[in-house]
């Protein structure tokens, strides 16, 4: 099995950064894609940003210019540094790795429980 371990979150000021990490707890032998989502109690989960092996990376909308995503899939890490902050910005972050553990598994998604991000005057 595979564990996701989120850091970085923490609370900011309004305009403030952070960088978050997700480092997964061994090797995989294929990344098909690395992403973060976002979280709030009560609502449903939210697409932030992801870096895909084949198309790149994209953002939702609302992040786009702000948040920058960086993966490396050898080392099975991926960071999300997020500049600007917004109160509404505020959320648990949780990453997802889309791949295979080894040649003969099948494709799985994988995800961290998450850091919380806090922005706040």
């Amino acid at each position: 099995q595979v564990q996701l371990v989120e850091s970085g979150g923490g609370l900011v000021q309004p305009g403030g950064s952070l960088r978050l990490s997700c480092k997964a707890s061994r090797g995989f032998f294929s990344i098909m894609s690395m992403a973060w989502y976002r979280q709030i109690p009560g609502k449903q989960r939210e697409f932030v940003a992801r870096q895909h092996s084949l198309s790149g990376s994209n953002y939702t909308e609302s992040v786009e210019g702000r948040f920058f995503i960086s993966g490396d899939v050898f080392g099975a890490t991926v960071d999300l540094q997020m500049n600007n902050l917004k109160p509404e910005d505020t959320a648990n972050y949780l990453c997802n790795i889309d791949g295979w553990i080894e040649e003969s598994t099948g494709r799985t998604n994988y995800w961290g429980a998450g850091t919380l991000v806090a922005v706040s005057s």
